[in-house]
């Protein structure tokens, strides 16, 4: 999961982690489009293979973040989309079918924070 305000870079980390462009049908929204813009969680899934070794790796953005001018509860869908995960994957496992089970929970988060300003805002340390 990539997570942060926009402009610090995610997308560009992304695409130059596994060489490819995730985002060529993200549509750019204007100055009034993104005052009410809210955080969205947005799915891509890539497959890696290197040396035989085959991998499904799913990036998980969440454009939107910070951006907003009331950031009291930015970082509410986040944390649902976390748990949510959790929650599917012991269900699954919990289950009698266990032989294909998806594993879409979140195994690590890159947080991006500006580096303009004095210090952390109180959405990154929320």
């Amino acid at each position: 999961m990539v997570a942060g305000e926009s402009g610090l870079g995610k997308s560009t980390l992304v695409h130059s982690l596994f060489l490819t462009d995730l985002y060529k049908d993200r549509k750019l929204l204007s100055a009034e489009e993104r005052i009410n813009q809210t955080v969205e969680i947005l799915k891509h899934t890539v497959d890696i293979e290197e040396k035989g070794v085959k991998l499904k790796l799913t990036i998980v953005d969440t454009p939107g973040f910070g951006d907003a001018v009331n950031n009291s509860e930015c970082w509410k869908p986040i944390t649902d989309y976390v748990d949510q995960q959790f929650e599917q994957y012991f269900r699954d496992e919990s289950g009698l079918n266990r032989k294909n089970i998806q594993d879409n929970r979140v195994h690590c988060c890159l947080y991006f924070i500006s580096p303009f300003g004095h210090g952390l805002r109180p959405v990154d340390v929320g």
